[in-house]
């Protein structure tokens, strides 16, 4: 179940928040005046977000390094449109 909290308990419930958040390995979505406003999450679960983009991103800058090649955003974006649409 998604966990949703007014921003106000991250100072007053703490431990609480903590608790879901570490124990339990469950994000936390926190809101202010009834808008969503950020996610709190372990290290351990944003570094599972993260660690392959920033393989891949340590890879694309090897790559650049010996390569003179070069794409416009455009280009990038659109191979990345047709990939997720299957084409």
């Amino acid at each position: 179940m998604i966990n949703i909290r007014p921003v106000s308990d991250l100072r007053n419930k703490f431990t609480e928040i903590e608790n879901i958040v570490i124990k339990e390995g469950k994000p936390v979505y926190l809101t202010k005046n009834g808008y969503g406003s950020m996610v709190v999450m372990s290290l351990e679960k944003y570094s599972e977000l993260t660690d392959d983009i920033e393989l891949k991103l340590d890879e694309a800058d090897k790559e650049a390094e010996i390569s003179d090649i070069r794409y416009r955003g455009e280009e990038v974006f659109s191979r990345v449109r047709k990939r997720i649409d299957g084409e």
